[in-house]
């Protein structure tokens, strides 16, 4: 109710430093002119695709011919996803390894202390997963019983609300978002690069949402080709994502590959 009311007043025009959602920066009166130009700009476009990888989304290192992958672990922030994968990102720390960590609002909200010092880590990457984890949507597709942002409008709360929330801590907007549920229309993949946002999708699925088992995991990475992006989780201490994980990174590194960040090089 208080976000709904939040967002009618900046409809109307008023307020200059009213929060959106909690541990959200101010939301000013130019988010809402945004929010209203994003709205206007995509009126009546009615999507035709509905995935993980419809027209725009990124989903590997452009060109790769060396030895490359990009890890990328999302903190989704469900109430059965708040959690952190300590000796997961412990060992990456140990290892030097890179990383991109798509982090929504829900889970930072719930980890506020621990998104503080991961934003501070040069070995890592903060990129945007979403404000409330939902699929990115204009008109409220659903994906894995989620339900999807309902409208254009929603879209924009969804993406730059969080984008803000990031930038507010680590003083540097994020480049890359990646829906909850990584699921699109296209329509919403050209919202997102209107609000300078490059959708990032996947080239190996490494973890199945945190239900893979620790050798499936190291077989997921084993197998990615030079310039895959690979999708994993980092909240889910639970899970065989972290052993997966440790297994597979010694051996891919005694294969050649090198590990980036997504903004080290193009994707396609």
């Amino acid at each position: 109710m208080m976000r709904l009311l939040v967002l009618v007043i900046l409809m109307l025009g008023f307020g200059t430093q009213l929060l959106a959602a909690a541990g959200a920066p101010p939301v000013s009166e130019e988010f809402g002119l945004l929010r209203e130009r994003m709205v206007s700009r995509f009126a009546g476009r009615v999507p035709r695709e509905w995935g993980e990888t419809v027209t725009g989304v990124r989903t590997r290192i452009k060109n790769a011919t060396d030895k490359v992958i990009a890890l990328t672990f999302d903190a989704c922030g469900s109430s059965s996803g708040k959690g952190f994968d300590a000796s997961l990102v412990a060992f990456l720390e140990r290892e030097q390894v890179p990383a991109t960590l798509f982090m929504s609002g829900r889970w930072i909200e719930a980890n506020p202390e621990l998104f503080k010092r991961l934003a501070g880590t040069s070995l890592f990457e903060i990129a945007n997963h979403g404000d409330r984890h939902r699929p990115a949507s204009v008109v409220g597709r659903k994906a894995y019983g989620i339900d999807g942002t309902r409208d254009v409008g929603e879209l924009v709360d969804e993406i730059e609300l969080n984008a803000r929330r990031i930038a507010a801590t680590t003083g540097k907007r994020p480049g890359f978002y990646r829906s909850g549920t990584a699921h699109y229309d296209e329509v919403a993949v050209e919202v997102a690069a209107a609000l300078d946002q490059q959708v990032a999708g996947f080239s190996v699925l490494g973890d199945a949402g945190a239900t893979f088992s620790a050798e499936q995991v190291r077989k997921a990475l084993l197998q990615a080709p030079p310039g895959a992006v690979a999708l994993l989780h980092m909240n889910h201490p639970g899970s065989g994502t972290a052993a997966g994980v440790m297994a597979a990174i010694p051996e891919l590194k005694r294969r050649g590959f090198r590990f980036v960040r997504l903004s080290e090089l193009p994707l396609e």
